[in-house]
């Protein structure tokens, strides 16, 4: 099978062997090295640092448990294991053995790849014993708990925090907040093909494993590609895969982009790919890059290439979601042009010659100081005093020639057009820094079903319909102490993007009276009867809306706007009977 080419990569996992991978996963089973058992065992604050990439109070908190006369030996052997492989503490043969059960199991994990002897190992001989044989992790191997409770295990190169020196160029990452990012926003509708572009370790292919038939992984990284292969065996039960024969529900193919699968077209397509902006140099070969985060293309051209290109391979209809950067240039007065300029071209020259419909959220900006000196500690290149402050001129030379003025990063959401002229496209770029309530893929879903659906209605039709608002919604109103009337009135979401949308006092009334009783065209009909909008004249009413729009039409566009934003749910009761539902479910993920 074509997914055994990468069963033996140098210096990756072995996965030649699933009944190996078996015994191991019994081992990690039996010892509760599961993402609830390390998150109980060292503490939140030891845990929560985890994700900051700091250690420290890991290995604080693992030496006081082994130090502690009366840890029980399940918490002891689970204590060695957490600082054996998160925190890449070396241990005794013997204690290695201890924890995971005796030798045979660590004999396992030494045939897989994943344990190897310190240097020291090569000095103990029968005829000189000396110290006992340190043994060390040779891969970061961590629990993950999926969004619907599913337990994993996942492996991926150490991380700069848990090893001495720069990063290999090859690096295969494991699970990072980019990728736990994607994973919270990515719809989880079920579809029958899904395309995961630069899979890495495998990490947003096992969460596709749950609601797609068949997933296509690729990578341009042979190793990444054995990691994924390793990661998926190992979690086969909890995957739903047989492990005699993965090309049912996974192919595994090597390449750049979307080269592997050329001609084919999928209904879901989703990407972390390597998008980090890197200053290119003169006689740079494929070894020069961190292929885990650099495309190898100049500036944002990775990111610019996938939104025309994925299109292809979409299925009418189908979708696409990923993370990535984009440059945002100077304009002539050298101030920031509009962070949306490039990318709204971008989708419009889709491959398909049909533009894509496009919803970007910008999420963070950065100048090219703060990029820079981001990206050169995450590869731990600020080791090296020398190295580090030339690779940071590199960056501001880079971005000084391309007339860069900052560097936006966030989430996209593309579709292919399911038709050419009969629907109203969607076309959304929103810039949203403030903190927003993960996960929102089921926000994201149910957003797009309204906005189809509302784009289909007359207002004929939507005056025929009953709202309620949701349960999440709440109303702040702002004024002057004494003062008769508010001077702001705002309403806020409690969940998904959490948006907050100021309101008129002709929109704060119509809202307060949306209880499911009375119809969208009734509560106007009232409005219009409290407001004296029969005796309506254009510069009566200029205020409220253009001078040239009655204000029932000027409501009635707000109203819109507001069941688009999810501040509404609908009744059954309507004498619409094709309305659509509009309610938000909100579903938790285990981080």
């Amino acid at each position: 099978m074509a997914d055994e080419l990468y069963s033996r990569i140098p210096d990756t996992p072995i996965s030649d062997d699933t009944a190996r991978l078996e015994r191991i996963r019994g081992a990690l089973e039996k010892l509760n090295y599961s993402y609830d058992g390390v998150r109980e065992l060292l503490g939140e604050r030891a845990f929560e640092a985890m994700a900051r990439d700091q250690v420290v109070p890991g290995t604080w908190r693992v030496q006081n448990i082994l130090d502690d006369a009366h840890t029980t030996d399940p918490d002891r052997r689970l204590a060695r294991i957490i600082g054996f492989f998160l925190f890449a503490r070396t241990l005794t043969r013997t204690e290695l053995a201890d924890a995971l059960g005796g030798e045979p199991a660590l004999n396992d994990l030494i045939a897989a790849h994943l344990v190897e002897p310190t240097e020291s190992e090569n000095t103990h001989t029968p005829e000189n014993p000396g110290e006992e044989p340190h043994y060390r992790a040779v891969f970061d191997l961590r629990p993950h708990s999926a969004d619907d409770g599913t337990e994993l295990w996942v492996a991926s190169d150490l991380g700069a925090h848990q090893r001495p020196g720069v990063l290999r160029k090859d690096h295969v990452l494991g699970i990072g907040q980019a990728s736990l990012t994607l994973a919270q926003i990515t719809e989880r509708t079920p579809v029958a093909r899904a395309l995961d572009v630069g899979t890495g370790c495998g990490i947003q292919t096992f969460h596709l494993l749950a609601h797609a038939d068949h997933v296509t992984a690729t990578d341009i990284s042979p190793r990444a590609l054995a990691f994924a292969r390793f990661n998926l065996l190992l979690n086969a039960p909890a995957l739903k895969l047989d492990p005699q024969n993965l090309e049912a529900r996974v192919s595994l193919r090597q390449g750049s982009l979307l080269e592997p699968v050329a001609g084919e077209q999928f209904d879901l397509v989703v990407s972390n790919p390597p998008f980090v902006i890197t200053p290119r140099r003169a006689n740079e070969s494929s070894d020069d890059q961190f292929t885990y985060r650099d495309g190898g293309l100049p500036g944002d051209d990775i990111v610019s290439t996938l939104i025309r290109r994925i299109p292809e391979v979409l299925v009418p209809g189908g979708r696409a979601q990923m993370l990535g950067n984009w440059e945002i240039h100077r304009d002539n007065t050298g101030e920031a042009q509009p962070w949306d300029a490039r990318l709204r071209t971008w989708f419009a020259e889709s491959a398909t010659g049909t533009p894509s419909e496009a919803w970007v959220i910008q999420r963070e900006v950065l100048t090219p100081e703060s990029y820079a000196e981001t990206w050169l500690k995450d590869a731990s290149e600020n080791r090296d005093r020398d190295h580090y402050e030339s690779t940071y001129r590199a960056y501001l030379d880079d971005f000084k020639n391309r007339n860069v003025h900052s560097i936006g990063f966030g989430m996209l959401w593309l579709r292919r057009p399911a038709h050419t002229t009969e629907t109203v496209p969607l076309n959304r770029f929103e810039d949203i820094t403030y903190p927003i309530a993960q996960p929102i893929a089921q926000s994201i879903t149910e957003a797009v079903a309204r906005f189809d659906r509302l784009t289909a209605l007359t207002d004929q039709a939507l005056t025929e319909t009953h709202l309620v608002v949701a349960e999440d919604v709440t109303e702040e109103r702002h004024g002057r102490p004494g003062a008769e009337h508010p001077n702001v009135i705002l309403l806020r979401a409690g969940s998904g993007l959490c948006r907050t949308i100021l309101l008129s006092t002709e929109t704060a009334g119509f809202v307060s009276a949306c209880d499911g009783e009375l119809s969208i065209g009734q509560i106007l009909g009232a409005l219009a009867m409290l407001l004296g909008w029969e005796d309506y004249t254009p510069d009566a009413h200029a205020a409220f809306g253009t001078e040239n729009e009655h204000p029932r039409d000027t409501l009635l566009v707000a109203v819109r706007e507001l069941i688009e934003k999810a501040s509404y749910t609908s009744q059954t009761k309507t004498a619409n009977p094709t309305c659509p539902m509009l309610k938000r479910l909100f579903i938790p993920i285990k981080r």
